[in-house]
């Protein structure tokens, strides 16, 4: 996970989000079935209803920041913390939010910010336990997060955050956005804190049983993931397995690797594959984009953050063990501060689900306030860069922008046409054979069926 590209946005945090309110009797309003609907000359113009100019008509304005769907009740700290950190990134960033939740208890935390009429709340009336997995989204088709990727469904807004259960996030997500046009699977990645670049690790936990086809679809998803938050004009790509050779690995990893050295498939973009890569090369900072399977790569990840936790320990305990080794942490200060901002998870915002027809991030499930703010800052960052837009463009240029059906899926042809029966022949019906036939026949049930054939003429 890395840290977004932060930009100050010239945008009145007082304007009013997309809202569920503009949609009376929807499931998914705050406002009244009963409530007056909208002038119709507002609807068309696309404005407010006291006529002010639309932001793309008439003069030109600053563009609008993307709202970004938040759901409150995700997150061992909810909803306290993912408010405040929403809150956060509206009042400080100019990210325009959305929560996802039960009214009164938002209401009652919004109130104790001081921010009771600066953050709308669409009122959800179930939430996902952290302890839930993908079944979960079945049952609870009105859950915060479901809400909040129905927002974005339908153009309230523009990217879902959440700090709940990966699982439940993942499935709730394909269930309502629905994959882009020639996605088979969607990929979960995460930017890891390398040297001098960052790199993208996918998938991280969403596939844990792809096929070899589905890796190269991952490196689609992570080259455009790095071109639009890193800012790579050409990334690298490597397979993760056991050796750097060609054929090293199981019969999985040897088959990725083959497809991802040829052409792609359905004229989708070339991928510069740099080969295989080791555990050990994962934070070389060499390669821009490792693919691997959602299983190999959240076993990864949780390595990595482990090894992090202790080393971060253990550097903590031999700066401060004695006078001198204090007096030296003192003068190392800068550097010791510079390293300590890379491998800050907070900073980084959280982990990303691409190849859905919305932008979702996941951030961690202990998430505080700065997280949650981190997390809102790189999902905005994605809605600008328009990150669905370029994921489908990869996978098939020339298709328009938008979900669609998967270009896997080809007309089938038209069947034959029949050859007309013989004029020695026709068509003669058998009469149906009941017991409850009028003529009383006693016929088995198990005779009891309609049957055709072609018998000769007489």
């Amino acid at each position: 996970m890395g840290p977004p590209h932060r930009h100050s946005w010239l945008k009145d945090t007082k304007d009013e989000a997309s809202s569920a309110a503009g949609h009376p009797g929807d499931p998914l309003s705050t406002a009244p079935d009963h409530a007056d609907p909208p002038d119709p000359r507002t609807r068309e113009a696309g404005g407010p209803a006291d006529g002010a100019p639309h932001p793309g008509r008439g003069a030109p304005g600053p563009a609008p920041a993307p709202v970004i769907a938040v759901d409150a009740m995700g997150g061992d700290h909810a909803p306290g913390e993912i408010v405040a950190g929403a809150l956060a990134a509206q009042r400080e960033h100019g990210v325009r939010v959305l929560l996802t939740g039960p009214a009164a208890p938002l209401c009652q935390v919004l109130g104790g910010l001081g921010a009771i009429d600066e953050v709308q709340v669409v009122a959800a009336e179930d939430n996902l336990g952290m302890d839930e997995g993908a079944l979960a989204s079945l049952r609870r088709p009105r859950s915060s997060v479901a809400v909040a990727c129905q927002l974005v469904r339908r153009g309230d807004a523009a990217a879902v955050v959440s700090a709940g259960s990966t699982g439940g996030i993942v499935a709730t997500a394909r269930l309502r956005l629905r994959p882009l046009p020639g996605v088979l699977r969607p990929g979960l990645a995460v930017v890891l804190p390398t040297r001098p670049g960052r790199t993208v690790l996918i998938d991280a936990g969403a596939t844990a049983d792809p096929k070899p086809e589905m890796l190269v679809q991952f490196g689609q998803l992570g080259v455009a993931y790095a071109q639009t938050a890193l800012g790579v004009p050409a990334p690298r790509v490597g397979l993760l397995t056991i050796g750097t050779e060609p054929g090293k690995g199981n019969k999985f990893t040897r088959r990725a690797h083959e497809l991802l050295a040829a052409d792609p498939p359905h004229g989708a973009l070339p991928l510069s594959f740099a080969g295989n890569v080791e555990g050990g090369g994962l934070l070389a900072g060499e390669l821009d984009v490792i693919v691997t399977d959602g299983f190999t790569g959240n076993v990864a990840l949780k390595t990595l953050e482990g090894s992090v936790r202790f080393a971060t320990a253990e550097l903590r305990a031999a700066v401060t063990a004695t006078r001198t080794a204090r007096i030296g942490a003192f003068l190392q200060r800068r550097g010791l501060r510079e390293l300590a901002a890379r491998l800050d998870a907070e900073s980084y915002g959280g982990a990303v689900l691409l190849g859905l027809g919305g932008t979702v991030v996941i951030a961690h499930g202990a998430s505080t306030a700065r997280a949650v703010t981190s997390a809102c800052l790189l999902a905005a960052d994605l809605a600008r860069g328009e990150i669905t837009e370029k994921i489908t463009q990869r996978l098939s240029p020339g298709r328009p922008a938008g979900r669609g059906g998967s270009f896997l899926r080809r007309p089938l042809p038209s069947p034959p046409a029949p050859e007309p029966a013989p004029a020695a022949y026709r068509l003669r019906s058998w009469p149906i054979r009941s017991r409850f036939s009028r003529s009383g026949c006693a016929t088995p049930s198990s005779r009891r069926s309609a049957r055709s054939t072609v018998l000769p003429t007489r």
